[in-house]
């Protein structure tokens, strides 16, 4: 770790003297964490809104064709040969992003602890690690399952998978990271303190979790054991199909670098992302950003144009990846409202945004890639997101969903 007058004259440099406004106020332990948060401090934020103008503009938008349900399952056999051979050579890693809470659903334990069970202890986590399982039993082989966490939840995270076993997953095969945090300035580029001692920071976007993993030092694990794609999920989908065969062995087949299970729309104006082209590249584009010619679009089948909506459930090549995220990521901005130490060391839970939060968007990550396989599944077998308590995307969905599937509640 640096000293005081080497870290004071790196702030001072960098026009960031505040951060050591309190300094003299501190224990001893505080001191160190102060100084080692302000060493962890990653510049490229800083510099990223430095360098800011206009809002990036979208380029041209046009359809994708995606791998319909009928259409693979033709080849399915095929896809499934190849799939089950990749996996059993121990070429595929799962990645769970789970650094939410559970406070939308009325809990204050992290999301993945949730109890969606009726009559016994069914957890979200607990589903997700049910789902694995069943394609374990057909490829016979365990894949690394990389778990994010975030500073909220991971000491619970952590003991709540001891304390069930890792629902029957080998221990040894399942890994805990948590997601990087990013600083948060006020509109001159400032870095806010949360406290004397501590910086004020926010969870660095869902596009964080490739660099939060290998920053954890799980690149070498990968490199050692082949792992050379990686299936990336987001912890409320409770029937989501996790490290499925078919769906890698379609992306092999086709030699893609990136594939995104998606669903058709259930309706016209649906609130879901859009798998699209952009400038002739894979993309996803917003339900918001969507116009009324693109919605009434449509291909030559005469069905909607635009009519594959994404799940967060993707496939991307680990090589292809490590030569985006060090070529280019876009950082992206947020104005929200952020409590902070003014000046006079009183806190202030502000009113109206005061504060810029940095993000990565997982939706970069696909579009800075040469392709993408849009892979078509079954929306009432795979998609049973919880979001609400009740209502759509609820708990109370989810449970029917699971109920129609046969799973026991």
């Amino acid at each position: 770790m640096k000293t005081y007058e080497e870290v004071k004259k790196e702030i001072a440099d960098a026009g960031q003297e505040q951060l050591l406004r309190w300094y003299g106020d501190l224990t001893e332990e505080e001191k160190a964490s102060l100084l080692g948060q302000i060493e962890s401090i990653d510049t490229t934020y800083l510099s990223a809104f430095a360098a800011r103008g206009e809002e990036t503009k979208r380029g041209v938008i046009s359809p994708i064709r995606a791998m319909s349900i009928e259409e693979r399952s033709k080849r399915e056999d095929i896809f499934r040969e190849k799939g089950v051979k990749a996996i059993r050579e121990g070429r595929l890693g799962l990645v769970l992003l789970a650094g939410g809470m559970g406070t939308r659903l009325g809990s204050k334990d992290p999301k993945g602890m949730y109890d969606i069970g009726k009559t016994r202890h069914v957890y979200i986590f607990q589903r997700l690690i049910e789902n694995i399982l069943k394609n374990i039993h057909t490829t016979g082989a365990f894949s690394h399952l990389f778990i994010m966490t975030s500073e909220k939840n991971d000491i619970a995270t952590r003991a709540f998978f001891k304390e069930n076993g890792c629902f029957g997953y080998p221990a040894d095969y399942v890994h805990f990271f948590r997601q990087e945090m990013a600083p948060v300035v006020d509109p001159d580029g400032e870095i806010l303190l949360a406290d004397k001692g501590v910086l004020a920071t926010s969870p660095n976007g869902n596009g964080g979790w490739f660099t939060s993993l290998l920053k954890a030092g799980y690149g070498d694990l990968m490199e050692k054991e082949g792992i050379d794609y990686l299936n990336v999920f987001a912890v409320d989908n409770v029937l989501q199909n996790i490290g499925d065969p078919v769906f890698f062995g379609a992306v092999l087949d086709g030699g893609y670098p990136c594939g995104s299970k998606v669903v058709r729309k259930n309706s016209r104006d649906e609130k879901v992302g859009v798998m699209c082209l952009e400038d002739g590249r894979p993309s996803v584009i917003e339900y918001f950003e969507m116009t009324d010619a693109m919605l009434d679009e449509k291909n030559e089948a005469g069905l909607p144009a635009y009519a594959f909506g994404v799940i967060l459930n993707y496939l991307f090549s680990v090589p292809a990846l490590k030569k985006v995220m060090d070529e280019k990521m876009q950082v992206h901005f947020a104005n929200k409202k952020v409590a902070y130490l003014d000046e006079k060391g009183t806190h202030v839970e502000p009113a109206e945004p005061n504060a810029w939060k940095f993000e990565y968007f997982i939706l970069d990550q696909v579009h800075e890639l040469t392709s993408c396989l849009p892979y078509e599944v079954e929306r009432g077998k795979e998609f049973a997101p919880i979001k609400n308590l009740t209502g759509t995307d609820s708990v109370e969905s989810a449970r029917a969903l699971c109920e129609e599937n046969g799973i026991e509640l």
